[in-house]
């Protein structure tokens, strides 16, 4: 009965995501930070807000981008709509079942695929950037772009991630900052200060009008 419940939610968000963006229009900035890697064969991080995915579910499907999710009920869901939209999914966190999760992007990477990572998930706090998000990009050798989402118009849910949900007909923007590259040497202060830095410009992006 439970695998049933989370196919029929995916179905259904699947298809509330397809007929809301049906009637956005969009705009990218910076589209050439990571464009630019694909046409070279050059897998990418992208790095963005968890309370920004549901713009993306739509603007970058059938990509082929593998995704970390949650092994809560609630990760459950959220896989059930990805994987219809066409992104993989690696269940674990940059917290708890991090090994397991850190494992599933590295094999990802080096077979070519790109990755989505949320680094204030599964539960925030919100807008801070867990360190370990980075691991997979030192250890796989990727370019991290982060990535902010804005919306004309929109609803913020009262859930710990500010969960953005735009208004029918609203405009979209997608801006992709300058890509980052993580050192193989770096130490675990290296990338908290990395992961400070980052932080600061997904919070940029966010707020810009």
């Amino acid at each position: 009965m439970s695998d049933l419940r989370f196919e029929s939610a995916g179905v259904l968000g699947a298809g509330l995501v397809s007929a809301l963006f049906a009637t956005t229009r969009s705009e990218r900035l910076g589209s050439e930070h990571y464009e630019g890697f694909r046409a070279e064969g050059q897998p990418v991080m992208f790095v963005f807000w968890h309370g920004q995915l549901l713009p993306l579910v739509h603007y970058h499907q059938h990509e082929g981008i593998v995704v970390l999710v949650s092994e809560h009920d609630d990760g459950e869901y959220i896989t059930r709509v990805i994987e219809r939209h066409g992104f993989g999914a690696v269940r674990g966190s940059s917290t708890r079942g991090g090994t397991k999760g850190l494992r599933g992007l590295v094999r990802a990477a080096r077979d070519g695929r790109d990755l989505g990572v949320t680094p204030d998930g599964p539960r925030g706090p919100r807008g801070v950037f867990k360190p370990g998000a980075l691991l997979a990009a030192q250890m796989a050798g990727l370019p991290v772009v982060p990535l902010s989402v804005r919306a004309s118009s929109g609803w913020r849910f009262r859930s710990w991630d500010g969960f953005l949900m735009p208004r029918p007909f609203s405009k979209i923007t997608l801006q992709y900052h300058a890509p980052v590259w993580v050192s193989r040497e770096a130490d675990r202060h290296d990338l908290e200060v990395l992961a400070e830095e980052l932080a600061a410009v997904l919070n940029r992006g966010e707020d810009e009008s």
